[in-house]
């Protein structure tokens, strides 16, 4: 009895993925080729599909609530520039107050889904002083400051290994795909390093002159569990970071909510023409 539970506790998880992935199959949702997460005031991709299905969060079994104000907590699937894709239009976050594994459920499913190619997108506030307000960062490696690691616990062989490799977490050749897309399209565009932090209270001054000398250029709130759960079950991951504010610490000026969702809005526009150039490519 006593090993049953541990067993049955033990596959939990990828049963509700299952069941979930399931569901969406119910709905249509199938042979998909990418799935797209899209951050805080990055939603505009999502009038660029060929929509065949538009579903709430709180309508599909296991998926938590989105919670902030500035995601849509929609799951949309579609054509887009000729590719089957599921974009989740908004995101979940660890200071909404639930799980790495809930925040990574998502991703599990697209797996199930037959999802092999991941894009990310998220806004963030930029700690390299050579960054711009509304500017795009091509991330190419993170640094984990959540409390925690979205694979503790009991290992769920049918994801993946105990232990994944996180040598290269971001696919090089799709890191290089969005570099040639941003030159043809005369897109200024960095690469660096990206530190996932708690929130969701903004960093104070010597907070941003610890994230800097770490090695990091930008500092968000996201994606960094969802590409360690992506990484895990071997799908290819590509992330865009928008930088919505600039992190100086010895100038360091109040945050306006309204001035982060204009500047994410400025620079969504060339995220926009990266994802799709990207999509195109594959």
């Amino acid at each position: 009895m006593i090993r049953f539970v541990e067993l049955k506790t033990k596959n939990l998880m990828y049963k509700k993925a299952v069941e979930t992935a399931d569901f969406l199959r119910s709905k249509g949702v199938d042979h998909v080729g990418v799935g797209i997460i899209l951050g805080t005031g990055l939603g505009k991709l999502a009038d660029e599909i060929d929509i065949k299905l538009c579903i709430d969060y709180e309508d599909i079994p296991h998926f938590p609530e989105a919670t902030v104000e500035f995601h849509h907590g929609k799951l949309i699937y579609g054509i887009l520039e000729g590719v089957e894709t599921l974009v989740m239009q908004g995101r979940f976050h660890y200071y909404e107050g639930y799980s790495l594994q809930e925040i990574t459920f998502p991703v599990r499913v697209m797996k199930l889904l037959g999802i092999e190619t991941l894009l990310v997108s998220n806004a963030c506030g930029a700690v390299n002083p050579t960054y711009k307000s509304a500017s795009l960062m091509i991330i190419d490696d993170h640094i984990n400051m959540l409390p925690g690691n979205p694979l503790v616990g009991k290992n769920h062989y049918q994801f993946g290994p105990r232990f994944p490799d996180m040598s290269r977490p971001y696919d090089r050749g799709l890191i290089e795909k969005m570099e040639q897309i941003a030159k043809e399209n005369n897109i200024d565009i960095d690469k660096g390093v990206y530190v996932a932090w708690t929130g969701p209270s903004l960093e104070t001054r010597a907070e941003y002159r610890f994230i800097r000398t770490m090695g990091a250029d930008v500092v968000g709130m996201s994606t960094v569990p969802e590409v360690i759960v992506a990484n895990q079950m071997n799908m290819k991951v590509a992330a865009i970071s928008v930088v919505t504010d600039l992190c100086d610490p010895d100038n360091l000026q109040a945050v306006v909510i309204d001035d982060i969702l204009r500047n994410a809005a400025i620079a969504e526009k060339q995220m926009l023409v990266l994802f799709k150039g990207l999509l195109r490519s594959l």
